[in-house]
């Protein structure tokens, strides 16, 4: 196993609506944001983790393997493998090689994971139009629950979002180990565009997190508009 190259795939996300990816904050103030979003603890500007795009793109290709069936929902796993057929073990075997598998887990053939995102920090363009126009970085959503009966609203709750229109830069590196690994480039095209078709982060089935990726490099970007995932 040999490493040939590695492929390093840069770009924008360009939010379409609110986008929410909280911060884990278990702290309720008086009067405070219930559902924070993380942020960049010495700027304290929101930003995307890369392990949120990671687990997203991955979670949508084992989606479309069909192998969630097979895992209870858990991410697939070398031991998947034992119980997949023909066309479910080739789909599994290329999900581990791109996004790698348990520190737990060895298997030679699958090697060490191929894909890496980064942290995605505000685009620095957009951010500095940003704060000429005096635009905030964040929004405050107010939502709550209807009573069906009584036609009122109860149990109010306000969640912190990006908003629609902000921007973030992305870095995406890919391995190739071996020649005929090249169909793994295809794969993680396949999955980014899964996500831009879905949502990233928190509350997608109400409409936030819907993004449009535009990359650096034209010949990439075409690639990507003609990739068809379904």
């Amino acid at each position: 196993m040999k490493l040939e190259s590695i492929r390093e795939i840069k770009g924008r996300i360009v939010l379409t609506s609110g986008l929410h990816i909280g911060a884990g904050d278990m702290e309720m103030k008086i009067g405070g944001i219930d559902n924070p979003v993380i942020k960049h603890p010495h700027t304290m500007e929101p930003y995307i983790p890369g392990s949120s795009l990671k687990g997203k793109v991955r979670s949508l290709l084992e989606m479309r393997s069909g192998l969630m069936g097979r895992t209870e929902g858990n991410p697939v796993s070398i031991r998947t493998l034992a119980s997949c057929n023909e066309t479910e073990k080739a789909a599994c075997i290329k999900i581990l090689k791109l996004f790698g598998s348990s520190g737990a887990e060895t298997d030679p053939g699958i090697g060490p994971t191929r894909v890496s995102f980064a942290d995605c920090r505000l685009d620095s363009a957009w951010l500095t139009r940003a704060r000429e126009q005096h635009l905030s970085l964040t929004e405050v959503k107010s939502e709550n629950s209807i009573n069906r009966i009584k036609g009122t609203a109860e149990n109010p709750r306000f969640s912190e979002r990006v908003p629609s229109g902000a921007e973030f830069t992305f870095t995406v590196t890919l391995k190739q180990l071996d020649q005929e690994e090249s169909d793994l480039e295809l794969l993680l095209m396949e999955g980014l565009k899964l996500l831009q078709m879905d949502a990233l982060g928190g509350s997608g089935s109400r409409g936030y997190g819907r993004i449009e990726l535009k990359f650096d490099d034209e010949l990439v970007q075409k690639k990507f508009d003609e990739t068809k995932p379904l």
